[in-house]
């Protein structure tokens, strides 16, 4: 795919692939494509059962090809959010801030997610979807580049987490949850404040973060604490069973 390095970046998906079970791929459309780069590309969707396209700031152009030339189904649309650390700021005293954390059972008991292209997709749904936001906690305890900010309730239960880590000069929201029992008590607000500390704590002066179209409590929600949204990406899913 030499000709269109600049159009479209093309991975094979190791992780996705062994635990879904099928051939997984990810394709990334930087831009709008010239009909030599999508054939060119179109190509390349031949050698995997699961292809994601993700195509960029919603270009018309790319989703008209995609629409009209292969089977892949709009699973999700990606809002992109980004907001400036103005510092310094103030640790929140009701969050702890973690690098490298040990695995904590009742981190996992309160990761559950309603929205998710990986339930909303019936293939991937089948195939173990809902566990995947618990396997990326489970998978990110123990590691030093991944970071967190844990809440607790007076008896020292957690009660809301965030993970977080450093990537490309920008502090990168990864997953953030609160228990489904305390959702009123600004313990998300908390949690954010925590990391917008940590970041600028670090010399880092943005954070960035991602949540579906449909997840309004989550767009809101970052609009609340400051953030500017500054991209919409569609996400299709091609099968080839």
């Amino acid at each position: 795919m030499k000709n269109i390095e600049n159009a479209v970046t093309f991975n094979k998906l190791k992780w996705d692939t062994d635990f879904f079970g099928v051939t997984s791929a990810k394709a990334i459309l930087h831009r709008p494509l010239t009909l030599d780069e999508w054939n060119e590309l179109k190509t390349s969707f031949k050698d995997f059962q699961f292809i994601s396209i993700e195509n960029q700031h919603s270009e018309p152009v790319n989703a008209q090809m995609i629409g009209k030339d292969i089977s892949a189904f709009l699973v999700d649309v990606n809002i992109q959010f980004v907001k400036k650390i103005i510092g310094p700021n103030e640790m929140p005293k009701n969050v702890t801030s973690h690098q490298s954390l040990e695995r904590n059972d009742q981190m996992i008991e309160i990761a559950d997610f309603q929205f998710s292209k990986f339930t909303d997709d019936p293939e991937l749904a089948k195939r173990g979807g809902d566990q995947i936001y618990r396997q990326w906690l489970i998978n990110s305890f123990g590691k030093p580049d991944k970071f967190y900010a844990l809440s607790k309730d007076e008896m020292g239960d957690i009660n809301g987490f965030l993970l977080f880590s450093y990537s490309d000069n920008a502090c990168v929201i990864e997953l953030i949850a609160v228990s489904q029992s305390e959702t009123k008590g600004g313990i998300g607000t908390s949690l954010f404040k925590a990391v917008e500390y940590a970041a600028y704590q670090r010399g880092f002066n943005e954070i960035k973060v991602g949540t579906q179209a449909r997840n309004m409590g989550a767009i809101n929600f970052y609009h609340k604490v400051g953030c500017k949204q500054v991209g919409c990406h569609q996400v299709y899913h091609l099968w080839n069973l």
